[in-house]
């Protein structure tokens, strides 16, 4: 055998083996696409704060009538729940089991009614639809909270947008139904996340409540409240 005839065979196993793998390009590519998305998402225009006062503790029993839509902003950044009562317009510390509608930790928002809570509430998420024209909510479809290390209301488990280039919490335009603790309907959506300091943990809601027990709505009801009207602050 010649020189010549061996050139070919020696050479060829060196250029097969400089070629990379298919699916290292096909990964490498993907790494890169990623990353164009990631430096262009972090170049957006930054989404300003909006947040609320705070409300005070001032329970006015609002007895059997519909009340809303009302406003109500509450500091959930420490451990302990918050709690708030629909048939006072109020936040209640240190309630009777049954004198609370839903608690609230960070981000965390609880019905009182599952297993080991005293009522019989729940939460349905109906999706984006607009809080100030809702005429009923429905009878039924509303979920307890789920128990676990970290209790939690499957409903409400998502009520947020995360942006992971800003780590900032963005309320998704959805409305919930409540079923609360005595039986009776109310109806909210979250406005913001955050407090007048811009720290994150002050939830706000909107909120209509039927007082009569029925689930009926009528289209626009009296504010209960001073915290009626209250302007954002960005």
């Amino acid at each position: 055998m010649t020189e010549d005839d061996n050139t070919p065979a020696s050479d060829a196993p060196s250029k097969a083996s400089s070629r990379p793998p298919t699916a290292a390009i096909v990964i490498i590519g993907l790494l890169l696409v990623v990353a164009v998305v990631f430096v262009a998402s972090s170049l957006r225009r930054p989404i300003p704060l909006t947040f609320y006062p705070l409300s005070a503790v001032n329970p006015q029993e609002v007895g059997e009538r519909m009340v809303g839509p009302s406003i109500i902003t509450m500091d959930a950044r420490a451990d302990g729940f918050v709690y708030f009562d629909f048939s006072s317009g109020s936040l209640v510390p240190s309630p009777p089991p049954l004198g609370w509608d839903l608690a609230f930790q960070r981000f965390t928002i609880l019905a009182n009614g599952g297993p080991d809570f005293p009522g019989r509430g729940g939460i349905i998420d109906l999706g984006p639809i607009s809080l100030d024209s809702l005429t009923a909510v429905p009878t039924s479809g509303y979920a307890g909270n789920t128990p676990g290390r970290e209790v939690s209301n499957e409903a409400t488990a998502r009520w947020y947008e995360y942006s992971w280039t800003s780590h900032i919490l963005s309320p998704k335009p959805l409305v919930y139904a409540v079923r609360t603790a005595d039986g009776r309907y109310a109806a909210f959506e979250v406005l913001s996340y955050y407090c007048p300091t811009a720290q994150a943990g002050c939830t706000t809601l909107r909120y209509r409540y039927q007082g009569a027990g029925g689930t009926v709505f009528d289209p626009a009801g009296p504010p209960l409240n001073a915290d009626e009207g209250e302007d954002p602050v960005q």
